[in-house]
């Protein structure tokens, strides 16, 4: 019986990315932009295949544009390139607002996007503005900065969901506030091992000067305590955003449920990282969870 159960949910996942294919596959911009969430953020491409078909397409390409943007600082060892192409992202943006169509797949598409449902200037802004700051400076001075830093590169593609669906309330918009800085900080915890192989340093220096943790104990992946602490200290911000979260979305509207599906993942990703004693560099940290997108579509089912 469980396994019947297991391969009619496993069965409606499949139907459910068939759907999605078949919609974009005599459309290339569509399909590039899809292709390019799977890639780079295998998680939120999940997630956002589960929206409501009348947004998916939108949350893909706002999805594609934010990892256009975040991925310039791994692609570039001169700031200097990646402030020109940052200016790229920020001038087509401009374009797109005073009716000129794009010619790049992920531009064409948010070109769309922007027509139909009227999103706002300003959280795409948010998303070039403050990946090019963390670019040229990667150091957080507080948790604050932290915050904000989560609230402007994360939150800022939920507004814009929110817009897509046409929802204009101050409480769900708060919810999902704490939803992107649960995922923004968790991005932080989970690049840490990649950026320290590029000498970057992002764990809050109010964090670090309280936990004694030197930059040569994260350079060397140290496992001792006091780094523990550290990533405990983050993890903590994170799951306490996560819970408020949790909590404001119990009272939203049932059709904007779907764009909670992240709750999934980061829920997932703190009660592991929990599990090897904040020893971020644990490698069962990396390792896909299969079940993922089981424990989505239930989600779904469920709420």
């Amino acid at each position: 019986m469980m396994a019947n159960n297991f391969l009619g949910t496993k069965g409606s996942i499949s139907r459910a990315v068939l759907r999605v294919k078949c919609h974009v596959r005599n459309n290339s911009t569509a399909k590039y932009c899809l292709d390019l969430v799977r890639k780079h953020d295998y998680e939120n491409y999940l997630c956002t295949l589960l929206l409501h078909k009348d947004i998916r397409r939108t949350g893909f390409a706002i999805r594609a544009f934010n990892i256009e943007v975040a991925t310039i600082q791994d692609q570039v060892s001169d700031l200097k390139i990646g402030e020109m192409r940052f200016k790229f992202w920020e001038t087509s943006l401009a374009e797109i607002y005073n009716d000129k169509i794009p010619k790049h797949p992920v531009l064409i598409e948010l070109y769309i996007a922007a027509k139909t449902h009227k999103l706002s200037k300003t959280y795409l802004k948010r998303l070039i503005s403050s990946r090019e700051q963390f670019m040229l400076n990667s150091t957080l001075k507080t948790i604050g900065d932290m915050d904000t830093y989560a609230e402007n590169s994360v939150s800022s593609i939920y507004y814009l969901f929110l817009e897509t669906m046409g929802i204009k309330s101050v409480s769900v918009d708060h919810a999902v506030s704490h939803l992107g800085k649960c995922q923004g900080i968790v991005n932080i915890i989970r690049g840490i091992p990649h950026n320290v192989k590029l000498g970057r340093i992002s764990i809050p220096q109010d964090i670090m000067l309280k936990n004694k943790v030197s930059y040569e104990n994260i350079i060397r992946n140290s496992n001792e305590r006091n780094v523990q602490d550290a990533i405990y200290e983050m993890a903590s911000r994170a799951n306490s955003h996560l819970i408020k979260a949790n909590k404001l979305e119990k009272d939203v509207d049932k059709r904007v449920k779907s764009i909670f599906l992240p709750f999934i993942p980061l829920r997932l990703y703190l009660e592991k990282l929990q599990k090897v004693d904040f020893n971020l560099f644990d490698k069962t940290l990396q390792q896909r969870n299969n079940l993922l997108p089981i424990k989505l579509l239930w989600y779904k089912i469920t709420h």
